[in-house]
């Protein structure tokens, strides 16, 4: 019987969060939208099944992005944390997700100006600021209203109730890849000059302040044990355009501190698009060139734990990751290969494989509509092969027409 090889050992070591929780390793199955849901938001047995098939991935699990309200929506087929008679279907996914022990957890989002699907469905998006964008087609942008502020940041609180009434151990908060809560601290988005604008970093942040304070607030009154809810955070530390700075790492930590006044966080995630984001450069500050979660993992000292994450997909990059942070955090890998893990805790690292080829897809549970409009997502982090990305190209537009064809 072969045994943990010696050098991956540090992967495998217990850690707790600051409230107190142990996780077996330091492994994450983070968030991946598999788009299987319905129009409506609702969970599917294709969820459930699939979630089932990793709740022994990694002993914390987080799902992919659950929208707060149907102008939030950036996925068509993502699943939604936005009315309460979608509880019993997120019940179900938290069931699915927690049947091997693993603590899981609802990350709630709003993409804001880039809800596609709204876009799609209403016509309209809004944002921080009116700007007007070509993207997926010309449209407008519509600033939102102080009064439609204070509605979003009571559809985030209203979102972690549902959260804990299905029976989620947490919920992650995501201010990162261009979602709400960045869009307002970033001055590429945020262009108004009110207490939500530009004009000072307080003001910028206070948005995203403002949420998590609300997210307290709930977890607070609603939670059966408040102080081992986790309340995670996932960012991207650093925003740039060429020589522009949306905002920097500096900023960016201090917006954090301010975020710890207000809520028990006991993550925080480092996430973006890209290739090996758990190995980028910083590109402006005093930083500059140094690597993004090294300053990051610095300035946390301890208080809370880093998630490394973004094109993690070997051990041996799991390892090099693990050097600037606390945990590990992948989602593609675990797509083709829900036993990544278990693999190398047996010493059988040769056996992980991340390609399709010759594998029973009924025993991956890949829902058969999967990905459709994520693999391009996929195609920017090259964690899974090519062909791979392929073959869910290719299936998930094939469903897709039956889907119509069925349904017409």
């Amino acid at each position: 019987m072969t045994t943990l090889t010696a050098m991956y050992q540090p992967l495998f070591e217990p850690i707790q969060l600051p409230n107190g929780t142990t996780l077996a390793n330091r492994w994450v199955l983070s968030p991946m939208i598999t788009n299987s849901s319905t129009q409506e938001g609702e969970v599917t047995d294709e969820d459930v099944q699939y979630a089932e098939r990793r709740s022994a991935s990694a002993p914390i699990q987080v799902t992919g992005a659950a929208y707060i309200e149907e102008y939030a929506q950036l996925f068509e087929y993502g699943f939604s944390a936005s009315d309460d008679a979608l509880i019993p279907g997120l019940t179900r996914l938290a069931t699915a997700m927690k049947q091997s022990g693993a603590k899981v957890i609802l990350q709630l989002t709003h993409a804001g100006r880039f809800a596609r699907i709204a876009l799609k469905d209403f016509g309209l998006v809004y944002g921080p600021s009116e700007m007007h964008l070509n993207t997926p087609n010309p449209h407008q942008v519509y600033e939102m209203s102080p009064r439609k502020i204070q509605h979003v940041i009571r559809q985030y609180g209203a979102a972690t109730r549902r959260a804990i009434q299905a029976g989620f151990d947490g919920v992650e908060i995501s201010n990162a890849q261009r979602l709400l809560p960045q869009q307002f601290f970033s001055k590429f988005s945020n262009q108004r000059h009110d207490e939500y604008g530009v004009d000072s970093l307080e003001n910028r942040a206070r948005f995203g302040v403002e949420v998590m304070r609300e997210v307290q607030r709930v977890v607070d009154q609603y939670a059966p044990d408040p102080e081992h809810f986790i309340i995670g955070f996932r960012a991207t530390p650093e925003e740039t355009r060429g020589n522009n700075i949306g905002y920097t790492v500096e900023e960016f930590n201090t917006y954090f501190d301010q975020l710890l006044e207000v809520a028990h966080i006991q993550y925080y995630a480092s996430a973006s698009w890209g290739h090996n984001i758990f190995a980028q450069k910083l590109r402006s500050g005093e930083h500059a060139g140094e690597l993004m979660n090294e300053v990051v993992h610095q300035h946390l000292a301890g208080r809370v734990p880093l998630m490394a994450t973004g094109g993690i997909n070997s051990p041996e990059k799991a390892l090099d990751a693990l050097q600037h942070a606390d945990m590990v955090g992948m989602s593609t890998p675990f797509i083709t290969e829900p036993d990544f893990v278990t693999k190398l805790e047996q010493g059988d690292e040769d056996a992980i494989d991340l390609s399709l080829d010759n594998k029973d897809l009924a025993d991956l549970a890949i829902p058969k509509r999967a990905f459709k409009d994520i693999v391009q997502m996929m195609d920017y982090g090259e964690s899974l092969p090519k062909s791979a990305r392929d073959r869910f190209r290719s299936d998930a537009n094939q469903s897709e027409v039956n889907y119509f064809k069925d349904y017409q």
